[in-house]
């Protein structure tokens, strides 16, 4: 009996096609795999690159952060200067405007002042023409009664003993120069341009001819002629101008004495006055420091000024000057003065510097001499 054949279904070509099978998974596998993974180089390439882009934009930003701090800071230190000079300038101007209030009260006080004086100048012409209605009638009563005049009395000599032609003008004026050795003090600062502090700092930058023909140092100036005019024979005097300092008018006479009988030294003197300017600050105790250079002391002082000081020996550090800073200056200025030597002033005007004529008032108490506040037409 034949046996059937044996038939096994899982043969050596099954074995084979599904080890080629298995192979082909592994190799596309292994294909996609390797894509998947070139992909992925490509994308980290980009985002590196993305990476390294945004760093440099970064770190950019950032010095551009550093650099614009730098600028914020520059702006906020500019901005407190401009800050600290918006409140310096806020203080100068209050202070300006209790100046200028200062002034205009001046002025009104000086104003009822004129009013006065104009009021006292109208009842001394009253009286005056009183007198010379008197006099008329004396001198009626005396040509009646000459012929039995004793004498003994002179024909050129009037009531008093005084002289037939008037009284002198130094008496008349008021500074009466009595001194065997005379000092003139003539203050030369830039507030001598004007009596007005606001024109006198537009003026302060004019031209040298401009601050010689101003009419306050005009007038100042021929103060001092008239003071030399007015000498009398076989006295020595000299003239010292000042302003942050001291000096002689005639260069090389520091310290000594001219004659009043050398008319060489006077025309050296008045061409010295003509060529002065104006300008500077005031220093009332380097002027009376000076008076004790000279050898031997001068008997009498004539100063030639409009205020109180504005300085001391030196420029202090303050830009601007209050009323009662100048008055300690003038106390301080007059400690340096040597004793009993007598001091007369002639006080020019100056809006708003109230305080000087007492000041000076109290100086010629002390010395024994006298203040003059002369009027617009003297001398």
């Amino acid at each position: 009996m034949l046996r059937r054949r044996r038939t096994d279904t899982f043969g050596l070509s099954f074995l084979d096609c599904i080890c080629c099978g298995f192979g082909a998974v592994i190799l596309f596998y292994v294909m996609m795999s390797a894509q998947g993974g070139l992909r992925r180089l490509h994308r980290a390439d980009r985002l590196k690159s993305e990476v390294n882009r945004l760093e440099a934009q970064v770190k950019t930003g950032t010095r551009n952060l550093a650099a614009l701090e730098n600028s914020l800071q520059a702006v906020r230190s500019e901005k407190a200067s401009i800050d600290s000079s918006i409140d310096h300038l806020l203080a100068e101007l209050a202070g300006e405007r209790k100046q200028l209030s200062s002034y205009d009260a001046a002025s009104l006080a000086r104003r009822q002042h004129i009013e006065q004086l104009k009021a006292d100048i109208q009842e001394l012409q009253q009286g005056e023409r009183r007198l010379e209605a008197g006099a008329l009638e004396l001198g009626a009563l005396g040509q009646a009664t000459q012929a039995s005049a004793p004498a003994s009395v002179a024909a050129g000599t009037s009531i008093a003993g005084a002289p037939a032609g008037g009284l002198e003008p130094r008496y008349i004026t008021g500074v009466e120069l009595r001194g065997k050795r005379i000092l003139i003090l003539l203050d030369r600062s830039a507030s001598m341009l004007h009596e007005d502090v606001v024109t006198v700092i537009r003026m302060r930058n004019a031209s040298d001819e401009v601050k010689r023909a101003a009419a306050k140092w005009r007038r100042a100036v021929r103060i001092v002629d008239w003071l030399e005019l007015q000498m009398p024979a076989g006295i020595e005097y000299q003239i010292y101008a000042f302003n942050t300092r001291a000096q002689p008018l005639v260069a090389g006479s520091a310290g000594a004495w001219l004659d009043s009988g050398d008319a060489a030294a006077l025309v050296r003197n008045i061409d010295a006055l003509r060529g002065l300017v104006p300008e500077g600050g005031t220093s009332l105790i380097n002027a009376l420091a000076a008076v004790r250079m000279l050898k031997p002391l001068p008997d009498q002082i004539i100063l030639i000024t409009d205020g109180l000081p504005t300085q001391g020996r030196t420029a202090g550090r303050r830009k601007y000057i209050d009323a009662g800073a100048r008055e300690q200056l003038f106390d301080e200025a007059i400690t340096v003065l040597p004793k009993h030597i007598p001091v007369d002033t002639v006080l020019l005007p100056m809006l708003g510097d109230v305080e000087a004529a007492h000041r000076f008032w109290r100086l010629a108490r002390l010395t024994e001499g006298t203040l003059l506040a002369p009027s617009k037409d003297w001398p």
